[in-house]
């Protein structure tokens, strides 16, 4: 039972026929694991702490740097030089002390990941570069784990949700990562601040749909997003037989690290 103070917090929700007390004890019941605490990372874990989702999990081993505040908005200039899941974790408590948020300030790689996203309800990856954006796939895949991708470069993102076994992974688009340097990083080609917050959103939404079980998720369709232009585009998207981790003969069966892909940035060229 939520006291008056929760219910008057969480009342735009409540008064929603979708979700409802009963929907917000459901966010609260759930658990969601956001990797990277950047640019994505950032809204995503803020606007999932003011929704009441019960337990966030944040990922990420970097520290915060001052280039990092043009666009990584749970950060801020008393932060620099400080781990950035203790920066972010501050903020989202702080905002809402209803949530508990779970620190885990470590790179993901092939030995840790079975075991930290085995905690969770939905994963959302909101990582800077292809060699976690595969092991992420492939974990989550494997795991039978749904999850969130987004991407973002310059004045370009795209977004896609995994379910396992029902839907189109990351995989069935991109069968792998690009050769080492052939896409420039963020620090090379630059990034609009305000991008991330566009897509971060998307995929809190996500996440926030996917614990209430209702709308249709980003399944099967990569949402694209030019800032430029001001335009969304969606292309659908197929299982492929030949996926080498969700197809019917996977190759991917064990995690591997990609890494010729870690120095490249977070939006594969489609």
């Amino acid at each position: 039972m939520f006291t008056e103070q929760q219910i008057a917090r969480y009342s735009r929700h409540i008064m929603l026929k979708e979700v409802g007390e009963k929907g917000q004890q459901m966010l609260f019941d759930g658990r969601v694991l956001v990797i990277g605490v950047g640019g994505l990372g950032s809204p995503i874990a803020l606007y999932l702490a003011a929704a009441g989702v019960g337990t966030i999990g944040i990922a990420d081993a970097d520290t915060v740097d001052v280039s990092n505040l043009q666009r990584q908005v749970a950060h801020q200039t008393k932060d620099i030089g400080r781990p950035k899941v203790v920066s972010a974790k501050e903020k989202m408590v702080a905002m809402n002390p209803d949530v508990q948020v779970n620190t885990h300030q470590t790179w993901i790689n092939a030995g840790n990941i079975r075991e930290i996203i085995g905690a969770y309800d939905f994963v959302i990856d909101a990582t800077d570069n292809f060699a976690a954006k595969f092991l992420i796939n492939d974990a989550c895949v494997l795991a039978g784990k749904p999850y969130s991708h987004g991407g973002i470069l310059q004045f370009d993102g795209q977004t896609i949700t995994v379910r396992p076994g029902e839907s189109a992974c990351y995989r069935c688009i991109f069968p792998a990562p690009p050769p080492k340097d052939a896409i420039p990083s963020c620090s090379q080609a630059g990034v609009i601040g305000v991008l991330p917050g566009v897509l971060g959103t998307i995929q809190a939404t996500e996440a926030i749909k996917y614990l209430l079980g209702i709308g249709d998720l980003l399944t099967d369709r990569l949402l694209t997003y030019n800032a430029l232009r001001m335009k969304f585009r969606e292309v659908p998207i197929r299982r492929k037989e030949s996926c080498p981790v969700c197809g019917p003969n996977p190759t991917i069966t064990e995690l591997k690290d990609e890494v010729d892909a870690l120095n490249v940035c977070d939006l594969q060229s489609s």
